[in-house]
């Protein structure tokens, strides 16, 4: 079961071959960007799959647009819910999009940085969090993994970055799979 899951995963990834949205990477290459920048930060494997695997629900969708699929942490995480992978990690990338909303309600210089892409899909995905929804936010245990995500998902957008290929996170995705 697991290693047929870990199979369907890596493949999805494989195949996600498109521009990303406004940026000048593919989708493939922001996922293992994204990993690889966990990986160099010392990130625990959950944190580094949570990364490589945090856009899957843009793959997934039956109706994306220029910027993506909407909700697209939302069907990700079901995805990788019904895949076996941890709730911890399923939490983190559901987790993603809130976490942007939050970074751009308390920190402006974030917000400023977003790309064109990125701000468009903000505006689409509620705008900055308001007071009570940062409150909120940050009372959660993940929160911080959710955060530090966000922020290696707006560093993975570099053209050409030589990075580990898929085949290199199998194993790591193979050992959060149940037994």
């Amino acid at each position: 079961m697991s290693t047929s899951a870990v199979d369907r995963i890596l493949k999805l990834l494989a195949q996600a071959q498109g521009a990303y949205f406004g940026e000048p990477v593919t989708q493939l290459e922001h996922a293992l960007q994204c990993a690889h920048l966990a990986q160099q930060a010392g990130a625990r494997p959950t944190l580094v799959a949570a990364a490589l695997v945090h856009d899957v629900g843009h793959l997934l969708g039956e109706s994306p647009d220029e910027f993506g699929e909407a909700g697209h942490e939302v069907l990700g995480s079901a995805y990788l819910r019904a895949c076996g992978l941890p709730e911890t990690l399923v939490h983190i990338v559901a987790g993603h999009v809130p976490a942007k909303r939050y970074l751009t309600a308390t920190d402006p210089a974030y917000h400023q940085a977003l790309s064109a892409a990125s701000q468009e899909t903000l505006r689409r995905q509620g705008g900055p969090m308001s007071e009570a929804e940062v409150a909120a936010f940050r009372a959660d245990p993940l929160f911080a993994e959710m955060v530090q995500l966000r922020l290696w998902d707006e560093a993975a957008k570099i053209p050409g970055l030589p990075v580990p290929g898929l085949e290199h996170y199998r194993e790591m995705l193979s050992q959060l799979m149940p037994r």
